[in-house]
């Protein structure tokens, strides 16, 4: 749930610039919703999957015959375990299931280490300041993929991986990027023509499971300091403006067209070191202009094995 103190931030910032206070929400009329529903299945057959949100709520809910499941790679939806961590996409006034993203998790950050483990290797990330260092397993049929998307791959360097939760570790099963060819210190900087007086402006958006499970917003890099108490914020190659905890921002998926006005409700630090493309629908701009969370991130048409996709972004 979003932060008490966010929502009266974005009120006071609202009155004291003359604005109206814009609610979060997507923009009518773009297609059929899609509804995002993350939980823990219970039970699974090939017409029905019943999960237990983190409110303890169970939801009972239809899966489509062309429904696609993805747990370290494409599954039938029965082959999803009951137990496992589930992100569903649904349609049809959110009763109809048409993805299911079983135990899947993100994991981004700067090297710190990498130790061999038998025909493995075990990688230990500095996530940023907010989310602390993260070890995860890159199982040695998965090391090609990565590789070969993850060139430099020793400390100093980032690294972007799609993967899969197993107790309480992670293994690494897809690269979410083409890792930067720079140290994580050396940022470019955002070229000059760019300003940060824009209204929209355009780039890469990704997701994060850093963000509690009923959350909708987005991390966003460019924090005034003082706000997100960070040192690390402020760091882009794009031209952001400066915003505050609390801002709205208007975010639309240029592949799918939809868009949804949503709060800054985290720190985007890392995502800010990150000066590469999505190539999903086109080439975006290089930089991430804000890091969604999951359900955010899937309820505007984003494919969470993708990692990414193409969109401008604006005040709200």
């Amino acid at each position: 749930m979003t932060d008490p103190t966010i929502d009266r931030r974005r009120v006071l910032a609202a009155a004291a610039l003359g604005r109206n206070v814009e609610p979060a929400g997507h923009a009518p009329g773009e297609g059929d919703p899609l509804h995002a529903i993350i939980g823990e299945v219970r039970d699974i057959s090939p017409h029905l999957i019943i999960v237990e949100t983190a409110e303890g709520e169970e939801e009972r809910l239809v899966i489509a015959p062309w429904a696609t499941a993805w747990r370290g790679a494409t599954v039938a939806a029965t082959d999803v375990p009951v137990g496992a961590h589930v992100i569903l996409r649904a349609i049809r006034e959110g009763r109809v299931v048409d993805r299911i993203w079983a135990d899947i998790t993100r994991i981004t950050g700067t090297i710190i280490s990498i130790e061999p483990e038998g025909k493995d290797q075990v990688v230990v990330l500095d996530s940023g300041p907010h989310r602390g260092r993260r070890t995860v397993t890159i199982p040695y049929r998965a090391s090609g993929r990565l590789r070969v998307r993850h060139p430099n791959f020793e400390p100093g360097y980032l690294f972007d991986a799609i993967g899969t939760r197993d107790g309480g570790g992670c293994s690494a099963q897809l690269p979410a990027t083409s890792q930067p060819a720079y140290r994580a210190t050396s940022v470019p900087h955002p070229p000059p023509a760019y300003g940060g007086a824009q209204s929209r402006i355009s780039g890469t958006i990704t997701w994060s499971d850093s963000f509690d499970e009923d959350e909708r917003g987005a991390a966003y890099p460019q924090l005034e300091r003082s706000d997100a108490g960070c040192e690390d914020s402020g760091i882009s190659c794009v031209g952001l403006p400066y915003l505050s905890l609390g801002s709205m921002l208007t975010v639309k998926n240029v592949c799918t067209a939809r868009s949804c006005v949503m709060p800054i409700i985290a720190c985007g630090c890392l995502a800010g070191r990150f000066c590469d493309r999505c190539v999903e629908c086109g080439t975006s701009p290089r930089g991430r202009v804000a890091e969604l969370s999951p359900i955010s991130f899937v309820e505007l048409g984003g494919e969470l094995t993708k990692g990414c996709f193409n969109a401008r972004v604006g005040l709200g």
